[in-house]
C-alpha cells in the first residue's frame, strides 16, 4: 500500500457524480483546498451518519473557500440511494471508485462479509488537497468509527487559515 505524504501531489482522483457529471481532482480550483472523504457505501450504517452530518456542514466548508466531494466504490445506482435516504442535498456524491484508485490513495480495501456488502470496498479516508493539488492533511480509517469529528475539522481548517500553518508529517 503506497505511503501519501503530505506536500506531496495527491494521486489521481476522476468519479462520476449523481449530479455534476465527470469530477477530475486536478480541474477542481477551490479558494481555500478540496476535501475528499472517502466511505464504505450504501451498505454502512455509520456512513450514513457521518455523510449526512457532512452534508449538514457543507455551508460551513464552502463558507471557507472548500471544495467537498464524498467518494465511494458503490454503482451509481447504490449511490443515487445513499444520496435520497440519506437526505445529502447538494453535497457532491462521486461513485464508482475502483479498487486499484482506493489503494492508490492507501485506502484499506475489505472483503465483503455480510449480505448488502459489495464484494470489496473501500474504508474511510479524509483528505485535504491544496488548489495545487498537493496533499496538506490526511486521515485513513481501516473501521468505518473513528472518522475525525468535522467540527474538528473545520476547526482545524480555521486554524491553518490564521497562522498560516503548514503542512505537518511530510518528513
Amino acid at each position: 500500500m503506497p505511503t501519501i505524504k503530505p506536500r506531496t501531489p495527491a494521486p489521481s482522483l476522476a468519479v462520476d457524480t449523481l449530479a455534476h457529471g465527470a469530477w477530475k481532482l486536478h480541474e477542481q480550483r477551490p479558494d481555500t483546498l478540496t476535501l475528499a472523504v472517502f466511505y464504505r457505501g450504501y451498505h454502512c450504517p455509520v456512513c450514513k451518519v457521518y455523510i449526512g452530518e457532512l452534508a449538514g456542514k457543507l455551508s460551513e466548508f464552502t463558507e471557507r473557500g472548500v471544495d467537498v466531494i464524498a467518494v465511494s466504490g458503490d454503482s451509481e445506482e447504490r449511490a443515487r440511494k445513499s444520496a435520497q435516504e440519506w437526505n445529502l442535498g447538494s453535497l457532491t456524491i462521486g461513485y464508482g471508485q475502483s479498487i486499484d484508485s482506493m489503494r492508490e490513495w492507501g485506502l484499506f480495501v475489505s472483503q465483503g462479509i455480510k449480505d448488502g456488502e459489495p464484494d470489496q470496498f473501500g474504508e474511510p479516508g479524509l483528505f485535504w488537497i491544496k488548489p495545487g493539488g498537493d496533499v496538506f492533511y490526511e486521515v485513513i480509517n481501516s473501521m468505518p468509527f473513528g472518522r475525525p469529528h468535522l467540527d474538528d475539522v473545520l476547526d482545524g481548517l480555521d486554524f491553518v487559515k490564521e497562522n498560516d500553518y503548514p503542512a505537518r508529517g511530510e518528513a
